[in-house]
């Protein structure tokens, strides 16, 4: 293939069309923004193993590095016929997707060193050069082609040193750019690398004819056909990964928060959220399943899991119409129904359940019996229907429970002060035992998408009644006067957490904290927070507290003086919720606050609601006039992110968009794996 031509041959002059030479660079630019955006998922948790996604991704760059070569041939006309070979046209494209697949392996392992990197460049410059020298082997015309040995090692040095070169750029810098313009830039280097490739091979390549050879009068075109298939097809199936990718990375996203995996119900949170949104009353049932731990032990998960399908199926065959069942806890299923009209055909179908859970069913040849109980509250007996889930609730923990498949109706006089009391009384053990914890969730500048703090969230593992929503506790806790103690608990745990992390070398930033409404005006607070960060050697600053709207509503000249003294010994302070309690919007300019804390319900209806985003302009440019950092709690999806990003100035970003609230080891396990999402 080197070998110089007889004398007695003639070389021929090739022509190349810009227009097509511009169609393939970009095509090769398109393919690997596409695959790099794929490579990017990889790296982030998610629903599908990652090398789901580095498939993909290698799928997308060795069809663009396919579709740019053969889009790129077309540029080049010879006044000679030409055909390819079309098994040979084939297989050119998997050395391309291959070496892709292990250039992005190789350069997505955890430890980063130079000759991990040199190695992918390696990888993706040969995969690159491979393709384009089999795709010119599937050339067949009626000439001789050789090639200049310095340009064809030429061609394939540029492809292994660019290929490197935008690997490295892609893996290393991201953490400090934007993630966009980082993408694009790489996307464009290893587009040219690419390119660059192709056509130095190009220029390698000289064609020689026979002195009696008949030239065609006109220069050999591709038909103008198989550019625009080739472009359609190359340019349909990229873009169209990259929205499938998208889709399936929401969709995952969506079903994973939103529903429980085995039974694919409505999980706690949707529940928890239907409850809080609802401004109608509504009627609960909540079916607590007893004893499922007995039949996981004697037949196995497998088996467990099995009966549990099984009865899920038989509840939503039996869910009363205008209702909606949810699976909230392990062994507990919840029915909610709009309204008092159907009241008498929502308990009807209890018993229902009742009567087909009586009768025992046959798994494997076993025979199963399960025990249960229901607890229900019609909405026609509730006075205020914030209480509805607590209420419900009482009856489940009632000590005089027995499961006889009855459906016991809540009483306030049998099951509230019974269940409240234990709840109060339990909770110094719970401090003491560890059966209280902290959870922390991320606070992201959705600008540069560093983490610059968390947030400190309280979870209680209770031994007889499971996981307690905090919905639940913390009002009892509240009207039982121990949600001081918690606080002061609470403020030196996560204080030995700040402090700990700091002697690891992980910072996480600031860390906020909720404050009572009542405890803000308590000088014992103060007291607590500087022995706290003594104690731990933190400075002030690494704390922020948060303090509802309403509290301030309530005692808002106290407040006033009580956040003036924390601000003076160096604390920040949030105002928390903030556009639920409009009537403090007056005495804004007299707190001394350094963080709005907007409302979730503001942030849920953006950017498709016009007055939602309305309303979160004028609180930005509220906040910003007062020199007022600005958190937007509750971010779910992407738009909602970019919309806050673009808006915003410097924007705080909380919520499920970016993570969950996690367990210290947890958040530094997803902070090393953390990647900025693509919006």
């Amino acid at each position: 293939m080197f070998k110089l031509p007889s004398t007695d041959l003639i070389e021929l002059q090739g022509e190349y069309s810009f227009p097509i030479i511009g169609l393939s660079i970009l095509i090769a630019c398109v393919a690997s923004y596409t695959a790099l955006a794929m490579n990017e998922r990889a790296q982030q948790h998610s629903f599908f193993h990652k090398n789901f996604w580095l498939i993909l991704a290698s799928v997308a760059m060795g069809f663009g590095i396919w579709s740019m070569h053969f889009v790129g041939m077309s540029a080049y006309s010879l006044p000679v016929s030409m055909h390819y070979d079309q098994l040979l046209t084939v297989i050119s494209v998997f050395p391309a997707m291959l070496a892709s697949f292990l250039a992005f392996y190789i350069a997505n392992q955890p430890r980063r060193l130079i000759w991990l990197y040199i190695l992918a460049g390696i990888v993706m410059g040969l995969g690159i050069s491979t393709m384009h020298y089999v795709g010119m082997a599937a050339m067949k015309m009626d000439a001789l082609y050789f090639y200049d040995f310095w340009l064809f090692t030429a061609s394939i040095v540029i492809a292994i040193v660019v290929s490197f070169v935008a690997l490295f750029v892609f893996s290393t810098l991201q953490r400090y750019m934007e993630n966009r313009f980082i993408q694009l830039m790489t996307a464009i280097i290893l587009g040219l690398a690419v390119s660059s490739m192709h056509y130095t091979g190009m220029m390698a390549i000289s064609v020689y004819v026979s002195p009696n050879h008949s030239h065609t009068s006109v220069a050999h075109e591709m038909e103008l056909s198989f550019i625009v298939i080739s472009v359609t097809v190359g340019m349909a199936l990229l873009l169209g990964l990259l929205l499938l990718s998208s889709l399936l990375d929401r969709y995952v996203k969506y079903r994973t928060n939103h529903y429980d995996m085995l039974t694919r119900l409505p999980n706690r949170r949707q529940f928890e959220r239907k409850l809080s949104q609802s401004q109608v009353k509504q009627t609960l049932a909540i079916w607590h399943l007893h004893d499922l731990e007995r039949v996981n032990r004697e037949n196995g998960y497998l088996f467990g899991d099995e009966v549990l399908q099984y009865l899920a199926e038989s509840m939503i065959a039996l869910t009363p119409p205008q209702s909606d069942l949810y699976r909230i806890e392990g062994n507990r299923f919840a029915f909610l129904a709009r309204g008092t009209e159907s009241e008498t055909v929502f308990y009807a179908a209890m018993e229902k359940i009742a009567e087909t859970l009586s009768q025992p069913f046959v798994f494997q040849n076993k025979e199963i019996r399960i025990q249960a109980v229901c607890a229900w509250l019609p909405a026609s007996q509730q006075n205020e229907s914030s209480n509805i889930y607590s209420n419900v609730l009482a009856v489940l923990n009632s000590p005089s429970l027995q499961y006889k498949l009855d459906i016991i109706q809540y009483d306030p006089v049998l099951h509230t002060y019974t269940f409240e009391r234990e709840i109060a009384n339990d909770v110094e053990r719970a401090m003491a035992e560890d059966e209280l914890y902290l959870v922390y969730q991320p606070k992201i500048n959705g600008k540069t998408y560093e983490m610059v703090g968390v947030e400190t969230l309280l979870r209680w593992q209770h031994p007889i009644y499971g996981m307690l929503s905090p919905g639940v506790f913390i009002p009892i806790l509240e009207e039982k006067n121990r949600m001081l103690d918690v606080t002061d608990w609470v403020i030196e745990r996560a204080c030995r957490q700040l402090a700990e992390w700091e002697r690891e070398g992980r910072p996480v930033g600031q860390a906020a904290i909720n404050i009572p409404g009542q405890y803000i005006t308590s000088s014992r607070l103060l007291k607590v927070l500087k022995r706290a960060v003594t104690d731990y050697n933190l400075e002030p600053q690494q704390l922020e507290l948060e303090i509802t709207e309403t509290s301030f509503v309530k005692t808002i000249e106290e407040a006033i003086r009580a956040v003036g003294v924390f601000r003076q010994e160096g604390f920040s302070v949030a105002l928390d919720d903030f556009g639920t309690g409009v009537s403090s919007l007056s005495y804004l300019k007299q707190i001394p606050i350094s963080t709005l804390k907007i409302d979730k319900s503001f942030v849920d209806g953006v950017p498709a609601s016009t007055k939602d985003s309305s309303i979160i302009q004028a609180i930005i440019a509220l906040g910003s006039s007062l020199d007022l950092s600005i958190v937007f709690e509750g971010v779910e999806t992407a738009e909602q992110a970019q919309f806050l990003a673009f808006t915003c100035e410097q924007p705080i970003i909380q919520g499920y968009y970016f993570a969950k609230p996690m367990i210290a080891s947890e958040l530094i396990e997803w902070h090393q794996n953390f990647r900025k999402p693509t919006i």
